[in-house]
């Protein structure tokens, strides 16, 4: 077994708080550029989804499932424990988007604008969550679109 897949596998099994996951992950990518990361999948936990959860935005529109967040936070635990099942058994199906339309100035037409669903929402913060660990550190200092604290 190659050093990259012990490495991998001990922040697996370590237990951690996942960010502090994150984090070494964050200065492993720093510090080696060119590791290859074979195992993120495991991160996608509920602990990570309850800080997604906590970090969207209340009054987020509803997606074609008709979710709030104050709706999925009454049940939280058994969704997450639900949606983490589903993601690890590779049964998750993400939803369609709902359309809208919103004013374009300066046209008839109104902008498209996609509505995921509550729960891809937190599978796609969840993504960004582990993703950023390992590819912000590739970005200069002086690059600012839709990153963190930027």
């Amino acid at each position: 077994m190659g050093a990259w897949c012990e490495e991998t596998l001990a922040v697996h099994r370590s237990g951690e708080p996942v960010e502090t996951k994150l984090h070494r992950i964050a200065e492993k990518a720093r510090k080696e550029p060119g590791f290859k990361f074979t195992s993120l999948y495991h991160l996608m936990n509920k602990d990570l989804l309850r800080g997604c959860f906590q970090r969207l935005r209340k009054d987020a529109a509803a997606g074609i499932d008709k979710m709030t967040k104050d709706i999925y936070g009454a049940n939280l635990e058994t969704n997450l424990a639900s949606l983490v099942e589903r993601l690890h058994r590779m049964a998750y199906i993400p939803q369609a988007v709902r359309r809208k339309y919103i004013p374009k100035a300066g046209s008839a037409r109104g902008r498209p604008l996609g509505i995921p669903s509550f729960e891809d929402k937190l599978v796609q913060a969840g993504l960004v969550r582990i993703l950023e660990s390992v590819y912000e550190q590739d970005f200069i200092e002086d690059s600012y679109g839709f990153r963190p604290a930027r």
